[in-house]
Parts: structure tokens; C-alpha cells; sequence
């Protein structure tokens, strides 16, 4: 197979709350197996297809996202809901070096300038060796010059500040975030819920 454009697709656990975003490989791979369905709909009206169905769905379709292969044509699925798992999603967010990225939303903690990832890195903005521990409240996206520059220091004895104290995002906003980088609009209505509305722990 052959991808047009790849794009990551939401995925629902078994009572329809999204859980993660999937590669279009592995939504594919678990919808040929069976074990998740795409669900498609307007926002107000949402049908759920197996991989058969869908294919048969994807026949004269002519938008650029979608699978080619030597047989068929199919879209590529935007949501899916899985068939058996139905773990509550966590109301925690892993503190990763792309987590804090997607916080910050990629721009340096202390000069304020927003950078491409391989521009950027992580800074303890109380260093380890001063009792700086490794949690949202003292991690920050920084550009290399700016790391650099602090090096082993506090940000004051360095003669520099933060843009803004680094805190743990509220998940609603973390979400959007992502979405906004990452998904298409109709992932909000799964997502755009009062369940979500809660904060991130470590």
C-alpha cells in the first residue's frame, strides 16, 4: 500500500471516549483484524463500518487521503472505535520530551522565539544538581543557545527569565493543542466533553 497523505486517527475505546491517536498503519492493521471499526459521521449522525463495509464505502471516492493498492481504493479512516477495549482513558499525560514541546508549543521557554524541534531541547529550569526534579512544574522547551547560555544554572544567576512559570497543562487544553497541530475537525466531538475537563497529573 501505498500512502497519499498520512494523517493520525483518533481512537475511541468500546464506549466511544477517545484513548489515543494511532499512525493509519496500525488503524488499519487493527481494523482488518476486527478488532475496531471506523466510525464516520457529520457530527450529529455517526455510522460505524467494518473493514468490508468500508471498503465497499471508499468505492468512487476521489479525495487525495486514501490508500492505493493493486486491487482497491480506501479511505484513509479519520476515527476509530475499538471492539473490545474499554479501558477508561487516564487522566494523566506522559511528561515526555514531546509532551513538553506540544505545551510549550514549541517555542523557548526564555527568549520567547518559536523553533523547529531540532532547534529545541529540554532544560531543568532548576537544575538536577540543585534538587531540580524532573515534573512539569520544572521542565521547559528551551532553544539550544538560550540552554547554552543557563547552562548548569537557575534562570535568575544567569541574568534571564522565564516567559511564563511552566505548570501542568489542563488536559482540554493540551488536547486542543494536538488537534489543532494534528487532527482534522471532526475529532472534536469526541474530545470537546466535560469528562476531559480535568487536570494532568505526573
Amino acid at each position: 500500500m501505498d500512502m497519499v497523505m498520512p494523517q493520525g486517527v483518533l481512537v475511541l475505546n468500546r464506549f466511544w471516549q477517545a484513548v489515543h491517536i494511532c499512525s493509519v498503519r496500525r488503524a488499519f492493521s487493527l481494523l482488518y483484524l476486527g478488532h475496531a471499526q471506523v466510525v464516520d459521521g457529520d457530527g450529529q449522525d455517526f455510522r460505524t463500518f467494518d473493514f468490508d463495509r468500508w471498503q465497499e464505502a471508499s468505492q468512487g471516492y476521489e479525495g487525495e487521503d486514501a490508500y492505493h493498492t493493486i486491487r482497491f481504493r480506501i479511505r484513509v479512516p479519520r476515527v476509530i472505535v475499538l471492539m473490545l477495549f474499554d479501558r477508561i482513558p487516564k487522566k494523566e499525560v506522559k511528561l515526555t520530551r514531546q509532551n513538553v514541546f506540544e505545551r510549550d508549543t514549541f517555542t523557548c521557554q526564555y527568549c520567547g522565539e518559536k523553533k523547529e524541534r531540532k532547534d529545541l531541547n529540554l532544560d531543568h529550569v532548576i537544575p538536577r544538581d540543585q534538587g531540580g526534579t524532573t515534573t512539569w512544574e520544572n521542565v521547559v522547551c528551551s532553544c539550544i543557545p538560550c540552554n547554552t547560555r543557563k547552562g548548569n544554572r537557575r534562570p535568575h544567576e544567569a541574568s534571564m527569565k522565564l516567559v511564563k512559570k511552566p505548570k501542568r497543562p489542563k488536559l482540554r487544553t493540551f488536547l486542543n493543542v494536538q488537534i489543532s497541530r494534528n487532527g482534522p475537525e471532526n475529532w472534536r466531538h469526541f474530545l470537546d466533553l466535560a469528562y476531559w475537563n480535568v487536570e494532568l497529573s505526573d
